[in-house]
């Protein structure tokens, strides 16, 4: 698996030849989960039928139960992730942001990352 690394602002990395790229590692599919969940349903017009659905079935009063297996589902299905180890998501009222804490194991080994949704 190859998988172009990401910058600081999100951005795709140039320049840096071979640095660029994630190869046959476990950072390179969390980056890839990291991305699918950050896509809405509908928005990539290649397959609008692709994304996490946030707008039906995540967002809204008294989702906890339902965003949290929409999320796992949409993880287990990113191409090199055969499990989820541990998984943790949390929701600031305030600053209305849910932040994911996960352990997955890939293909290529296991990794733990944490993502702002």
């Amino acid at each position: 698996m190859r998988y172009r690394k990401l910058d600081a602002d999100g951005d795709y990395s140039f320049g840096n030849q071979q640095g660029d790229f994630y190869i046959d590692s476990a950072e390179g599919v969390a980056q890839s989960v990291k991305t699918r969940l950050s896509l809405f349903t509908g928005e990539w017009f290649l397959d609008t039928s692709d994304g996490t659905p946030w707008r039906t079935e995540v967002l809204g009063k008294y989702t906890k139960d339902a965003y949290d297996a929409v999320i796992k589902d949409r993880v287990l299905s990113t191409p090199g992730v055969t499990l989820i180890a541990s998984y943790i998501s949390s929701f600031d009222a305030d600053a209305r942001t849910l932040i994911v804490r996960i352990t997955i194991a890939t293909q290529y080994g296991e990794t733990s990352f944490a993502t702002t949704l």
